[in-house]
């Protein structure tokens, strides 16, 4: 579902160090291995408020208090899981990088018709919210990237694994034989994540998805430039 914020499990693997995440992540993955299930589910649970919070309000409108009290915990056991808000927003930064970088994982964008059909639900979302609160992910980027650098640096890493992801599909997509001659499915991948952002923010500002679908459309009819009419 595009850019809309998710508030599933969190997970992310064991091998996060090698896999290339940084390592405030890796350490924060290591620090979850030593987790009891109940504790796993409580931190969880906080990670879950502080999500939906700081898409709400902002990370520099959401004060710890405001998650200890959404995610019904105490200050000891907030205290207990994140040592500060850094830490918690570290955290909020690698859930939703998870979020969004699942739905393109799921996706088929290894076709026309599956690519399509992606639209078709980036759109979808967009409009069931009235076009309201952008992406999770980019907007944690717009608030941190000029304060915090490890944040930075992990939102950069969390856009490396989603753009990894599209153009995963897209690679499936080229040795079909649809995209048009000299198109590198990865810069194309990058291109798409691009025009997703600023469709999405503009759409925001605007509380109007056609900057988004206008956005979205025109990236598509360059991956199907190459498809007979009707195809």
């Amino acid at each position: 579902m595009g850019c809309t914020p998710h508030y599933g499990e969190w997970r992310l693997g064991c091998q996060a160090q090698k896999e290339g995440y940084p390592d405030g992540m890796a350490k924060d993955v290591h620090a979850r291995s030593r987790l009891t299930p109940k504790g796993e589910r409580t931190r969880a649970r906080i990670i879950d408020a502080a999500a939906r919070l700081i898409y709400e309000r902002g990370a520099a409108g959401t004060t710890l208090e405001d998650v200890r009290a959404a995610a019904e915990v105490s200050g000891s056991q907030l205290s207990h899981y994140f040592a500060d808000k850094e830490d918690l927003v570290q955290a909020v930064i690698a859930y939703q990088t998870d979020a969004m970088v699942g739905i393109y994982e799921q996706a088929d964008l290894g076709t026309i018709e599956g690519l399509r059909a992606w639209r078709d639900m980036v759109i979808a979302a967009a409009r069931s919210g009235d076009a309201r609160g952008g992406c999770p992910l980019g907007s944690l980027g717009s608030q941190l990237a000029e304060t915090d650098p490890e944040a930075r640096a992990l939102v950069a890493a969390g856009f490396g694994r989603w753009s990894a992801a599209i153009g995963e599909g897209l690679r499936a997509l080229h040795a079909a034989g649809p995209l048009p001659a000299g198109i590198d499915p990865d810069d194309l991948a990058v291109t798409l994540l691009a025009a997703l952002q600023g469709g999405l923010l503009l759409a925001q500002v605007q509380r109007d998805t056609r900057p988004l679908e206008t956005a979205v459309d025109t990236i598509l009819a360059l991956a199907s430039a190459s498809q007979p009419a009707g195809k």
